[in-house]
């Protein structure tokens, strides 16, 4: 039985969550009993199997008893990111179709105006006190029991896409059974590959609202291990907590590697990292240095897979098959693999880049948005995140770029990943992106936005050096003939760059970004 009501029963004084920020621990009993006031509460409320709700909270324990309890009712949870502005907030809760919106005090300035704007919205609750036209969470939640309810329906999560190529947009994928303690797709990989069982202590160090936080903590809780959620991710606590939790598993982004690794020799050798068996990375390349610097460091434990919020399909990679096939992101464990032309949409080589496709993945669609789900889908059903890449003759896939990234300058195709992946590992360089910005002569000319070390560095002279060691490692027509500077990029907090804003600057005041 995968599911916490099975582990509230069987191990109900067994930590279920752990507040690194707080020490707080929440017992399988408590998540149990908490999940089923939250259900009782949506179904109080009028909520039935298939309806939406909407929240926007920090990483707190909350979060889980509200999953759950929209999980075992049947409903489509929307998890925001705190990062929003008012009208991004407006408009997600306006297109899930929210009926119910839960937020904490602290996202105040995000929500506060949500009541006059979304119509649609029959009920307002909000965590660590209320503000006007907003009721209290707590005793909401209280007043119901704390029993299972009648008519307990799977539901699931409808996550936006981070927006970094536009306008965010909701995926909703069906659970494959209404049972709510069934299996699923992401339950068989952590059992059967990354070896999660009861005995896992899992290490999150991302925002919840992020698909893959957010699916793998209720996946190891649906298992019965326990997880430790950071508030916010810190180089030297993430190493401090794998101490002292003797954490087992953890997933991380490449962005966290670059930051454990320019931590000082010593920081880094000072904890006790031998109980992790399983270190997932993903969300964003890993340059190909960075990734051998890591499993020198923590040994064979990284495991990198490629997938998107949209579940359309999954490859994988352990360090072993890494080393032997550098810079791959794995093979398909879930659909199968299909590299086509763009433009004719042939299945294209061995060898060759083209639109990353999976055949005989999971369906899903974007929500209220058929023509964005059209453009994704290759005549014979095939589905892309719109990623570009290329398999080698063992099967193995290798990114190259997001296809919306994509530079043309003079008519040649330059995918920027490359030269990030060479700029990050100087010395100087804290974090990077690399973008088309416009030339009147070759349409786009190449970019590097930089954000050093120690800003005090910004200047003429390591914006020369940052091109010259680029040029010692790529050809010249894919390095940056211009640096700028900033003091920290438009980054997610997941890791993931939102290009688009740093591209927009660049390109404002033109009517197309193609020259």
């Amino acid at each position: 039985m995968l599911h916490p009501y099975f582990h509230a029963r069987t191990t109900p004084d067994k930590p279920a969550l752990v507040c690194a920020d707080t020490g707080r621990v929440v017992s399988y009993r408590e998540l149990d009993d908490r999940s089923n006031q939250v259900a009782q509460l949506f179904r109080a409320l009028g909520l039935q199997s298939g309806d939406h709700i909407a929240l926007m909270l920090e990483n707190q324990p909350a979060y889980f008893e509200i999953c759950w309890g929209a999980q075992r009712a049947g409903l489509i949870y929307t998890a925001m990111s705190t990062r929003l502005t008012e009208g991004e907030t407006s408009y997600i809760v306006d297109d899930c179709g929210a009926k119910a919106v839960i937020a904490s005090r602290a996202m105040a300035g995000a929500v506060g105006h949500l009541p006059a704007a979304c119509a649609g919205v029959k009920t307002w609750l909000m965590l660590d006190g209320v503000i006007e036209g907003w009721t209290a969470y707590a005793p909401a939640v209280a007043a119901q029991p704390a029993e299972r309810i009648a008519d307990e329906r799977a539901g699931g999560d409808m996550l936006y896409s981070s927006g970094t190529t536009g306008r965010p947009k909701g995926v909703f994928v069906p659970p494959q059974a209404t049972e709510i303690d069934a299996p699923s797709p992401m339950t068989d990989i952590l059992v059967n590959l990354y070896g999660v069982d009861t005995n896992t202590v899992y290490l999150s160090p991302a925002p919840l609202y992020h698909a893959a936080p957010l699916r793998y903590t209720m996946a190891v809780q649906r298992l019965g291990g326990t997880v430790v959620v950071m508030k916010h991710f810190d180089a030297e606590q993430y190493l401090q907590l794998v101490e002292r939790y003797r954490i087992t598993h953890s997933q991380l982004v490449p962005t966290m590697f670059v930051r454990m690794l320019k931590l000082p020799e010593a920081t880094r050798q000072r904890y006790d990292l031998s109980s992790l068996r399983c270190a997932i990375h993903a969300a964003a390349p890993c340059p190909v240095p960075i990734k051998e610097q890591m499993i020198a460091w923590w040994g064979p434990v990284l495991w990198e897979y490629y997938a998107g919020t949209e579940g359309n399909g999954v490859t994988m990679v352990n360090s072993a098959q890494w080393l032997e096939h550098k810079g791959t992101v794995g093979k398909a464990v879930i659909g199968e693999l299909r590299i086509c032309d763009d433009e004719t949409g042939a299945v294209l080589p061995t060898g060759q880049n083209g639109t990353v496709y999976f055949a005989n993945g999971r369906p899903f669609a974007y929500h209220n948005d058929p023509a964005k789900t059209a453009s994704s889908t290759h005549p014979l059903g095939w589905t892309t995140l719109g990623d570009v890449g290329y398999m080698d003759a063992d099967g193995y896939l290798y990114l190259t770029d997001r296809k919306a990234y994509m530079i043309i300058s003079g008519g040649v195709n330059i995918y920027p990943q490359e030269a990030e992946n060479v700029l990050i590992n100087h010395p100087s360089v804290a974090d990077c992106a690399v973008l088309g910005v416009p030339n009147e002569e070759f349409g786009e000319e190449v970019k590097a936005v930089v954000q050093p070390r120690d800003m005090r560095e910004a200047g003429p002279a390591l914006e020369q050096a940052l091109i010259a060691y680029c040029r010692e490692h790529l050809s010249h027509i894919k390095c940056p003939k211009s640096v700028d500077f900033e003091a920290e990029l438009p980054r997610h907090a997941t890791g993931k760059l939102y290009k688009r804003l740093l591209k927009d600057r660049y390109w404002a005041g033109h009517a197309s970004k193609i020259l």
